[in-house]
């Protein structure tokens, strides 16, 4: 959100406190946030097994969340206008933590999705409040520094997290995924009470809102609701229910799909004050970088659940395993979060997002190389790749975005390019799982059809397996069934990799197609730091 005119101009905060403390706090509160949108995603298998549902449909646990938080998004920064940043915040986590501890005490996967929706309806304002706090709180010299350790508490949250979630799942349960939330929130929303103050100009915008008689859009507000979650529901429950074919809730979810886009788009357009501005996303630079961002966030969030999901299912790994996969890319990530602020100053933002995403494209290229052998190191390699890459693009999208925006349309803009990461998080999740599960149909037909018993190498394999077998205590013709399961059992694994491999290849395109809109986007001034967005 944009800097707040008569904001910090001396050492001390609005309310006369130390505001390093006050940045402390809003890093916390954001880091927990952002931290929810992966933690789960190592413990997805222990979350179906719990619930006794499919990984498919676990895999909501994190899409919900992604649409809920950009679904909130959108209003957010009329809220904060409204009813004071302050106030907003605090009831923003206020919620996420009293829904992180009822997902915690779930006791059906239809109520673990409607806490996290209500989890993802907390978090979504905090992070842009989280920017417009921090602006507010410091003077226009030291918010660099700030927004610096902002940086770090956003793209390094998502790393953490399964790290974290992994080693919760296996020595505690997956409800401590959601609770550990509970006192970390508490505490925050002491700290938040007794540091934070709005600023004066905040306090004078707020009330010139009410003055002007100035409404929330909410018929705006639940067409893009109604639209997203719609959606979201066709990409998720698609293949399962065999699209558009019998399926009542597929059907409805269609139509109501496309009558709110059809209501949308002239609703948004022609309202004085609407609840997203898509004239914003019409802007061919800022458009650029946010389908570049959109992207990012596909990339970002699949990697990070698909990566531990395959280490957990083909490769034996432990939850904390498949989560310390990722620790060596959240540590390169860090490094890259400084280096690129530095290099930032004297690099347009265009060539640092090209770069940045042909390197993830190679990361994902080297992902297709998995096979039966893949080590430990493989894996952690391949996010390093990702973890020098993504950091070029977050922050210089930042920059690039906001080149032609009108002081005005800051609060929108920094909205919108942080809906743009959830969103497309949660698309590509989504479209993933559907990649996954249709590739995975396509391989072991193919695989079945040439498997021959008359071919000699088939009958070999078939009796030096029967051999194994009988050699360990299994007679007859059930050594030969334990001959024929384990060939099953090959071939599915065999499927298995084809088909992950086939997603990391659809990532890989996803990554290469952004470069050309990264080289299309104008040059900006250099030097001068962006506004204060989202990151």
């Amino acid at each position: 959100m944009s800097a707040v005119a008569g904001g910090a101009s001396s050492d001390k905060a609005p309310g006369g406190h130390n505001p390093w403390l006050i940045a402390g706090v809003v890093a916390l509160a954001t880091f927990m946030e952002v931290l929810d949108t992966t933690i789960a995603n190592v413990a997805l298998r222990y979350i179906s097994g719990g619930l006794a549902v499919g990984p498919d449909e676990a895999a909501w646990v994190v899409t919900s969340y992604l649409v809920a938080n950009a679904i909130t998004l959108t209003a957010s920064s009329f809220l904060a206008k409204r009813y004071g940043r302050k106030a907003f915040f605090m009831w923003s986590v206020g919620l996420f933590t009293i829904s992180s501890i009822l997902c915690g005490f779930a006791w059906s996967l239809e109520s673990l999705l409607f806490f996290r929706v209500l989890q993802g309806l907390g978090g979504g304002g905090m992070a842009p409040l989280a920017q417009s706090i921090l602006a507010d709180s410091f003077p226009p010299e030291k918010r660099g520094q700030a927004f610096a350790l902002y940086g770090v508490a956003i793209v390094v949250a998502p790393v953490i997290g399964p790290t974290l979630g992994g080693w919760l799942s296996d020595n505690a349960s997956w409800h401590w995924c959601f609770l550990i939330n509970g006192p970390v929130g508490v505490i925050a929303l002491g700290l938040m009470y007794w540091l934070i103050e709005d600023s004066d100009a905040a306090k004078k915008e707020r009330r010139a809102l009410v003055r002007k008689g100035i409404r929330f859009d909410i018929v705006g507000f639940l067409l893009v609701a109604v639209f997203l979650g719609s959606l979201e529901v066709i990409l998720d429950e698609g293949q399962r229910k065999d699209w558009f074919g019998t399926s009542t809730l597929m059907n409805v979810s269609g139509v109501l799909m496309v009558i709110s886009f059809i209501a949308m788009i002239p609703w948004l357009l022609n309202t004085k004050n609407p609840a997203v501005d898509l004239r914003l996303i019409g802007n061919r630079q800022f458009g650029s970088c946010f389908v570049v961002m959109m992207f990012t966030g596909a990339i970002l969030i699949s990697t990070t659940q698909f990566i531990p999901q395959i280490t957990q299912e083909y490769y034996g790994y432990t939850a904390t395993l498949s989560g310390l996969v990722l620790g060596p890319g959240g540590i390169v990530t860090v490094v890259m979060m400084f280096l690129t602020g530095r290099v930032s100053a004297y690099i347009q933002p265009k060539w640092l997002i090209a770069t940045g995403m042909t390197i993830v494209a190679l990361g994902m290229y080297d992902l297709t190389r998995l096979d039966g052998t893949t080590t430990f190191a493989f894996f952690a390699w391949s996010r390093v790749y990702i973890g020098i890459g993504l950091p070029m693009v977050f922050l210089s999208i930042t920059s690039a975005s906001y080149e032609g925006i009108r002081k005005d349309q800051t609060d929108q803009a920094s909205a919108l390019i942080n809906v743009a990461r959830n969103v497309g998080g949660s698309m590509g999740v989504s479209l993933a799982q559907n990649i996954l599960a249709y590739r995975s149909q396509f391989h072991q037909s193919r695989l079945v059809e040439s498997i021959n018993p008359a071919e000699p190498a088939y009958q070999e394999t078939m009796r030096q397996a029967t051999q194994y077998f009988s050699e360990h205590g299994y007679a007859g013709v059930e050594a030969q069934n334990q001959a024929t399961a384990w060939i099953g059992s090959v071939l599915s694994t065999q499927v298995a990799y084809w088909a992950y491999i086939d997603v990391f290849w659809v990532l890989g395109l996803v990554a290469v197609c952004a470069v050309p809109i990264a080289l299309s986007l104008k040059s900006v001034k250099l030097g001068g730091g962006a506004p204060a967005g989202g990151h």
